[in-house]
C-alpha cells in the first residue's frame, strides 16, 4: 500500500513539473509559500482579529488552532513519521527556494493553512472567501516547488480540517458554558 502511494506522489509531482512549470509559476509561487513560512499570514490574522471586539474570540480560537498544529504537526508527527522531502531524493532537481531542513510529514504550510481557512470561513464567509483560496494556493506552492509529496497535503489538509472543526466545537462549549441561560 505504502508503495503504491509513493508512486502515486512521485506520478503526480513529475506531472507538475512537466506539465505546469512556467516562467510565471517560478516567480509566484515562491512568493506565496513564503506568505505561509511560519503561519505568518495567519498568525497576522488572527492578531487583527484579537484587535477587534467583535472578533477577538474567533481570533483567539484562530491563534490556539494554529499552536495545536505546530504541536501536532511540526513537533510531534514530523519527528515521528521522519518522510524525507521529494527534493531531498531527488537532489539534482532545482529548487527555486532554499532547501527546507526538516521532514516532509506533514506539511505545516498546508496544515497551518487549512486550520486558518477553516476558523475564518467559520468567524464570517467573507473571511472563508478570501482565506480558503489562498490556502489551496499555498498548498499547491509546496507540492510545485518540490517539497512536499501530495500525500503529505492531502493529509495535511485533513489533519487541518479536524484540528479547524476541534477548535470550533471547543471554543462553541467553552462559550456555552460560561453565557448564563436565560429563565
Amino acid at each position: 500500500m505504502i508503495s503504491w502511494i509513493q508512486s502515486l506522489d512521485w506520478m503526480a509531482l513529475d506531472w507538475i513539473q512537466h506539465a505546469l512549470s512556467c516562467g510565471f509559476l517560478d516567480t509566484v509561487m515562491p512568493w506565496i509559500t513564503r506568505l505561509g513560512n511560519g503561519g505568518f499570514v495567519w498568525i497576522l490574522a488572527a492578531l487583527f482579529m484579537i484587535s477587534r471586539k467583535k472578533y477577538r474570540k474567533n481570533g483567539i480560537m484562530l491563534l490556539c488552532g494554529l499552536l495545536c498544529g505546530v504541536l501536532i504537526g511540526n513537533l510531534a508527527l514530523k519527528n515521528l513519521v521522519a518522510r524525507p522531502r521529494p527534493c531531498w531524493l531527488r537532489p539534482e532537481f532545482q529548487l527555486l527556494l532554499a532547501s527546507p531542513k526538516d521532514f516532509s510529514f506533514p506539511s505545516g504550510h498546508t496544515l497551518s493553512s487549512v486550520i486558518a481557512a477553516g476558523c475564518l470561513a467559520r468567524t464570517d464567509r467573507r473571511f472563508g472567501a478570501a482565506a480558503i483560496p489562498l490556502a489551496a494556493l499555498i498548498a499547491f506552492s509546496r507540492l510545485y516547488l518540490f517539497v512536499h509529496f501530495p500525500s503529505d497535503v492531502l493529509a495535511s489538509v485533513v489533519l487541518g480540517v479536524a484540528i479547524a472543526w476541534g477548535m470550533d466545537r471547543l471554543f462553541a462549549a467553552i462559550l456555552r458554558k460560561r453565557t448564563p441561560a436565560a429563565e
